[in-house]
């Protein structure tokens, strides 16, 4: 690979604003090129991008394409700097009237010097507002695709999209479907901004000197002429990747742009790395529907704030994860407190899983087309969700971690969109750790609050995805919740039901079919309010889930539990895996009496299902999202 940097365009509006201030604030930049003006961070913007292809065991050569008018400038930077001075190609040009035109440049670059390789194109003269980002990244995301690879950014708040190249590009396959020049609103609503970064292979060069054949006027051999050409008229395959940056090229702009972006990105860079971003996610009741969500099933869950996950990130100078100090035990008093830690809470913690999501992310990124950049940071997490009851413990820390990466890597809905997160997270443990999970756990963590899923087959196969429809969470009765204190591995209970529903077993095949019923007439009950009937399917939809379960399957402490609730005149069903039990009672008598009952059971814990009657999330201080608060939602029931 070899790499070009164009420094060639002839600046007459910044440089002749810069001559003409009276100031004396700029006089020191009088006659200097653009690319060696100030940059970000106190350096020259050529040093920056010099900094970031300077490497042999990525480029075999890097070569800088100028005009006579400024070549002493860089010939003198290049020998300052350890550029190889017989590098510089000067173009010959010394007006703005005699130009070549940038296409012409390149063009002149390659047959000169009989460049025969794949090349990177970059403006050295754009101001780059992420001066870390990783740019072996863009090569192997360019080696992995069967193209020209176009680079493009966001554009930010307030930047007009006819002041830019814009590309629309296909989500799946990454390609360009379209380059539009600088079009006029209205056009598009696309909004992402090419920039002059640029991967052509060694076999499509021979098309410069076919789009110049065309084009004998130097206004219209710009290279984003060049690209809607070879994208929208010969077809050629060209794929995108997003920068999660801004660019801004100082060619024909006025001294107060470069003065206004200069500070903007400097800022940026400046800004303390000590602030932490912090996340949360909240553990999960399967209200109705489950375990059908891994079934092309039907579900309706909620989060709940009574548990969360809570995940920190701190930028670092190397990557660290750090282990929980319970949840991640190496240290122990005796090799009995090993032997008993063990034996309930099993071998792995939560680091795991922040580590696999450090993973899968870097890997999601790559494979989308989003280059990351080289920032470093520290990861800690908290809990108080209960271990191995079920309540979505462990995809609770992957969506709050993930929460987090979107953040400091700035992320967006529109990169990562909610129903594709949720196949994120499901990935990370079902890929990486080998969990048996369903999608349910992770789309309502996902979008919080009390949603209503469709995960029927068609959708699945034309989507990726289901169906998920937020539901108004005043819609929920008061219910109340109960777990085991000493747990079996609540992954267990899935036994082997999923091999049966793939072999077309019609019990569980039906089954799967009346849970997604139930589900549906569970919807138009909360619409409705109507709590009795509601009562009435949790309890069918436990009973559904006994006959294609065996009793030894869903466990004696979950029976118990419940039990104990039926014994009450409460529903009950089970909200996830197994370990814990969810249930709605009308007497208000009778849930008094059921909350002894469990005290005196002395096995398992009942206390109130406390509800987001908000359809909002906390993600630690310095956002815009409000914190969970239980305080408006009153008490669904009595606390153990």
């Amino acid at each position: 690979m070899i790499c070009l940097l164009l420094v060639a365009g002839h600046d007459t509006v910044l440089e002749t604003q810069i001559k003409n201030d009276f100031t004396g604030l700029y006089s020191h930049l009088t006659g200097v090129p653009k690319a060696l003006l100030p940059g970000v961070g106190g350096k020259k913007i050529l040093d920056f991008w010099w900094e970031t292809v300077n490497m042999r065991q990525l480029f075999s050569e890097v070569y800088l394409v100028t005009n006579a008018d400024k070549y002493k400038h860089y010939e003198r930077w290049a020998t300052a700097n350890d550029f190889p001075v017989e590098n510089v190609v000067n173009d010959g040009s010394t007006t703005l009237e005699g130009r070549l035109g940038a296409v012409a440049d390149l063009e002149l670059a390659i047959r000169s010097r009989r460049l025969q390789d794949d090349i990177m194109v970059i403006a050295g003269d754009m101001l780059c507002a992420d001066q870390n980002f990783d740019i072996a990244q863009v090569l192997r995301f360019f080696r992995s695709k069967p193209g020209e690879l176009v680079i493009y950014y966001e554009l930010e708040e307030g930047e007009r999209s006819c002041s830019r190249g814009i590309v629309e590009v296909c989500p799946e396959s990454h390609r360009i479907t379209q380059f539009l020049e600088k079009p006029r609103d209205g056009v598009t609503t696309s909004r992402m901004a090419s920039v002059v970064f640029y991967c052509l292979r060694k076999a499509t060069l021979p098309y410069l000197s076919a789009f110049l054949l065309q084009r004998p006027d130097a206004q219209g051999r710009t290279l984003g002429m060049f690209w809607e050409w070879l994208i929208n008229e010969e077809k050629l395959p060209v794929f995108g990747m997003k920068l999660p940056t801004g660019f801004q090229l100082i060619g024909q702009v006025t001294l107060s742009d470069y003065n206004k972006w200069l500070t903007c990105y400097s800022a940026k860079q400046q800004e303390s790395p000590s602030e932490p971003i912090i996340s949360r996610s909240y553990a999960r009741v399967g209200l109705m529907g489950n375990p059908s969500d891994g079934f092309n099933g039907k579900t309706i869950a909620m989060t709940i704030s009574n548990f969360w996950a809570e995940v920190t990130l701190t930028e670092s100078q190397s990557l660290v994860l750090l282990p929980h100090p319970l949840n991640d035990p190496t240290e122990f008093g005796s090799l009995q407190d090993l032997f008993c830690i063990s034996r309930k809470e099993g071998y792995l913690g939560g680091l795991r899983l922040l580590q696999a999501t450090c993973k899968k992310f870097y890997q999601f990124c790559s494979k989308q087309g989003i280059a990351l950049t080289k920032q470093n940071f520290t990861l800690k997490y908290d809990t108080n969700i209960p271990r191995q009851v079920g309540l979505a413990g462990s995809s609770a820390i992957v969506s709050a971690t993930l929460k987090c990466l979107m953040r400091f890597y700035n992320i967006t809905d529109r990169d990562l969109p909610k129903p594709v997160r949720a196949n994120f997270i499901l990935s990370v443990e079902t890929d990486e750790l080998f969990i048996t999970a369903g999608l349910q756990d992770r789309v309502v963590q996902v979008y919080e609050g009390l949603v209503y899923m469709d995960f029927t087959k068609e959708l699945m196969d034309e989507n990726g995805y289901g169906k998920y429809i937020p539901m108004d969470i005043s819609s929920v009765p008061p219910l109340w919740l109960a777990y085991l204190g000493d747990p079996s591995d609540s992954g267990r209970i899935h036994s082997n039901v999923r091999q049966r529903w793939l072999n077309g077993d019609p019990v569980v095949v039906q089954a799967m079919k009346s849970f997604a019923e139930l589900t549906d007439q569970a919807r138009m009950a909360l619409q409705c309010k109507d709590w009795a009937r509601l009562a009435d399917l949790m309890d069918q939809n436990f009973e559904l889930r006994r006959s294609i379960y065996t009793d030894e399957c869903l466990g004696p402490g979950n029976l118990k539990m419940v039990q104990l609730a039926r014994e009450f005149g409460s529903a009950v069903k089970l909200p996830g895996s197994g370990g814990a039990v969810v249930g709605l009672c009308l007497d208000h008598e009778k849930l008094v009496e059921l909350r002894n009952a469990f005290q005196e059971a002395g096995c398992s814990k009942l206390m109130p299902a406390i509800i987001d009657r908000h359809d909002t999330h906390w993600d630690g201080p310095g956002t815009d999202s409000r914190i969970h608060s239980e305080l408006d939602y009153g008490r669904l029931a009595f606390d153990y």
